[in-house]
Order: structure tokens, then C-alpha cells, then sequence
């Protein structure tokens, strides 16, 4: 069938949509009770739910676990969601599924976080999601530190420590080639491995200078000074000086590229 996606088992062509009359109908209708208005509900937004859970792939989860997870954090957004509020039901459903993803990933973690942190982390995640609901918007860290009365330090460390680790090697964008991966993002290009087997050779290569040549490269780049005052310095011709300097560079040269 064309168009067909299948994620967790589900065929997202086969997913049915709601428009916005129907929608602010059957969340008034499940507010009130009404099961089946609930279960339309969490039937019609299911696509929010997989598109979520798309982003905490890869991550060595079962993806029926992270459905199962994040349609119970769109259950809890289709009862505390306030139709009266000029807010789209994604706006407020997106985070909450994630946040119950994410709550999910903190528990079964096997890089254990303190309970104070979590504690913390716990009324940072309750408090967003009421200022969430409040603002229409997604709230700055600020603005929970202020509403929860911590340090903005306290709140952003508590919400870094639950947040589940990444793969290095998890892909974050493909077009066709190979994946540009989170490695590929944050590895140092000034310290690679070529640059550190350079700094090894070249160290090797002093050591084995002697002693007046190590004095003389030393004087001329680690200093800056001329060959005139490295000369005075240690008590030699300037033409010596240069003659000691070519010898020594040429050492270096050649046993690094040997």
C-alpha cells in the first residue's frame, strides 16, 4: 500500500485524524467521563505518539515499550488538558508524551542518579508541565526556578542528570550516504589521533638532540628570541647558532618522517 509506514506494528496509513471540531467535542465529552470519547481520543492522536517516540530511538529500547510509555503520557494529556485554553492539544501532548518517555528511560537507566536529584528533577518535570498549561508555551528554565523558588543551577543539573545518555555513534542525519552521526558533532578536530601521534614523534625526536641544540630550539621558538641574542646568551657565534639550529631541524625532519 503506498504510503504505509510501519512503526511498533502500527500502519500509519490505516491511523485515523481528527479535526479541530471534533477534537474540542470529544475532550469535553471525556473530561465528563465519556470512556469512548477517551479512547477516540487516544486513537486519533496516535501519529503524536509515534512521532515522539521517533526521537528516542536507537537507544538500545524496545520501541513497543516506548509506544506502550507514551500513549500512557497521552492518556495523561487528554485528562489534564484545558479545552478553554487557546492552546492546539499538540502543543501541550507532545511534551507530556515525551516527558513520560523520558521519566520511563531515568527509571530503567543503569547510570544511577541520586534520590535528592531526582526528587528535584521530579518537581522541575510537574512544574513545567503546569506552567505548560498555564502559558500555552513550553516554559524557560528560568521560569521554573523562579515558580519552584531554586537556583536555576539546582534545576538545569537535576534535569541534566535524568536526561537518558546518547549513543556516540547514533545517527542524527542521512541523505542517502552514510549517517552524520552525534560523534561526528562534538569530536575534537584540534586533538585527533594524527596530531597526537605528531606530538609523540616530535618529542621523541628532541630527546634524542643534545643538549646545546635542545637550549638553542628552545631560545628561538618556545622564547622568540633571534639568532643574535641566543647567540650572546650562551656564549657562541651567531653563524654557530644557525649552524646548530639547521643540524637540529634537520634531525627532527628526518626522524619524523622515518
Amino acid at each position: 500500500m503506498q504510503g504505509k509506514v510501519e512503526i511498533c506494528g502500527v500502519n500509519t496509513s490505516k491511523l485515523k485524524t481528527l479535526k479541530s471540531e471534533e477534537m474540542t467535542e470529544l475532550l469535553r465529552r471525556a473530561k465528563a467521563g465519556d470512556r469512548e470519547a477517551r479512547d477516540r481520543l487516544v486513537e486519533g492522536n496516535l501519529r503524536l505518539v509515534l512521532s515522539v517516540i521517533q526521537r528516542f530511538m536507537g537507544r538500545g529500547e524496545n520501541p513497543d515499550d516506548l509506544f506502550q510509555v507514551g500513549c500512557i503520557g497521552l492518556l495523561k494529556a487528554v485528562q489534564n488538558f484545558d479545552e478553554t485554553k487557546e492552546v492546539r492539544f499538540s502543543t501541550y501532548g507532545v511534551p507530556m508524551i515525551a516527558g513520560e518517555i523520558r521519566r520511563y528511560l531515568r527509571d530503567n537507566s543503569a547510570i544511577r542518579v541520586s534520590r535528592s536529584v531526582r526528587d528535584t528533577a521530579y518537581r522541575v518535570l510537574q512544574c513545567k508541565e503546569g506552567l505548560m498549561l498555564e502559558l500555552g508555551r513550553e516554559p524557560s528554565m528560568e521560569e521554573i526556578a523562579k515558580k519552584l523558588e531554586l537556583p536555576l543551577q539546582e534545576v538545569v543539573a537535576a534535569m541534566d542528570a535524568i536526561t537518558a545518555p546518547v549513543s556516540l555513534y547514533e545517527p542524527v542525519y542521512a541523505d542517502g550516504g552514510d549517517p552524520l552521526t552525534v560523534m561526528d558533532q562534538v569530536k575534537d578536530m584540534k586533538n585527533t589521533d594524527e596530531q597526537w601521534l605528531e606530538q609523540i614523534a616530535l618529542r621523541d625526536a628532541i630527546s634524542q638532540l643534545g643538549e646545546r641544540e635542545k637550549q638553542i630550539l628552545g631560545l628561538r621558538f618556545h622564547e622568540g628570541k633571534t639568532q643574535m641574542e641566543v647567540a650572546k646568551e650562551i656564549g657562541i657565534s651567531q653563524a654557530q647558532v644557525s649552524r646548530l639550529e639547521k643540524n637540529a631541524l634537520g634531525s627532527i625532519r628526518k626522524a619524523i618522517s622515518c
